[in-house]
């Protein structure tokens, strides 16, 4: 439960990471993406084209099916919003992309489809479809759009531009083997304590770890991380960047090895941790995949590079429909501020980005 996502709307180049995330295996024939029975309302014009209020509804189905914890800010007037600049930019983006980044658009698009009826099984796919009122092409020319933009962006990025990034943030490439315990202010089936309580009680499991117990035994006993509590609390050669909680992460990158850390807080609760080893990863040792990751996230951060400082000169007029204020069943609750901190160890994939255009 220590390595997942944050997820918050705000300031993100929506599905891109879930698109970029999944293998590019299969191509498919183009489809027309021009629907010429939209006699719609124009919501949004820019140079070389317009957005309609049908076009804005599909696109907010989409974002609901791809990535349903966003449903809730759907219409929310500053969500929706950023979802009809985020059309513009894709739509502009891929329509200037060259041949060979609008050929891989396609299969990528394609191939992304393909998983996800394979994740989800083809019925529950077209199910999930039909409840947001969506067809495959739909998605389809969704995809190619972003996937489109994402590659073409994604092709302007040089070694020496990884290279960079990697040397901002080569902490990030250490590889760690630890032990840890959690004691969670959630526990169990959703039983909570407070945060008196899990002191009270790491301070006892770090009493027992320093009289000699086995830190395997206690972690089994105690630990309230679910993912690693009946493996005796082992992360066994993680990747520092993989870690979501600064706080863990600092201990990880400096407590000296085999020393058994003080009980230190995070939004969990109390973690407890022994590193048992710990070693930096060279430009020149790191994998394909993570170089490939370095510059999938760069060409995601050209996206949103454009979007806050480029495409306020591109747009011509936005007049979108009165929506609501408050997230759906919030009781007008700030929603977009929940961390979730739940899961399992998770495979590297790219970074949303963050930041927001403006007009």
């Amino acid at each position: 439960m220590l390595f997942n996502k944050k997820k918050a709307w705000k300031g993100i180049t929506l599905t891109i990471a879930a698109a970029m995330a999944v293998s590019m295996l299969a191509a498919c024939e183009k489809k027309e993406s021009v629907d010429k029975s939209d006699s719609s309302k124009v919501v949004a014009t820019y140079k070389g084209g317009e957005i309609t209020e049908k076009e804005l509804e599909s696109q907010k189905k989409i974002i609901s099916f791809m990535s349903p914890e966003y449903a809730q800010f759907i219409n929310l007037s500053d969500f929706q919003d950023y979802i009809v600049k985020q059309k513009i930019a894709f739509e502009y983006l891929s329509n200037k992309a060259d041949d060979a980044s609008k050929k891989e658009g396609e299969k990528q698009a394609s191939q992304l489809i393909d998983q996800n009826k394979k994740s989800m099984g083809e019925d529950q796919f077209k199910k999930q479809l039909e409840t947001q009122k969506l067809t495959e092409d739909d998605l389809k020319q969704y995809l190619v759009q972003a996937m489109t933009a994402m590659t073409d962006m994604t092709s302007k990025v040089t070694e020496d531009d990884i290279k960079n990034k990697y040397d901002s943030t080569k902490q990030d490439y250490t590889v760690a083997t630890l032990h840890h315990v959690l004691i969670g202010l959630q526990y169990g089936d959703k039983k909570e304590r407070t945060k008196e309580e899990a002191l009270k009680i790491a301070k006892d499991v770090k009493s027992q770890l320093d009289k000699g117990a086995d830190f395997a035994e206690i972690a089994k006993k105690y630990s309230d991380d679910s993912s690693t509590k009946e493996n005796g609390g082992l992360y066994e050669n993680f990747t520092i960047g993989q870690y979501n909680i600064d706080e863990l992460k600092e201990q990880v990158l400096t407590l000296p090895l085999n020393k058994i850390s003080d009980p230190f807080e995070t939004t969990l609760g109390y973690h407890i941790v022994k590193v048992d080893s710990r070693k930096e990863t060279p430009y020149d040792k790191l994998t394909k995949e993570q170089k490939d990751i370095i510059k999938q996230n760069l060409g995601a951060a050209k996206i949103d590079n454009f979007m806050q400082n480029e495409l306020k000169d591109i747009i011509q007029k936005i007049d979108l429909p009165k929506t609501t204020e408050t997230p759906a069943g919030s009781a007008g609750s700030d929603q977009s501020k929940t961390d979730d901190t739940t899961g399992v160890p998770y495979k590297e994939e790219v970074t949303k980005t963050e930041g927001t255009s403006g007009k």
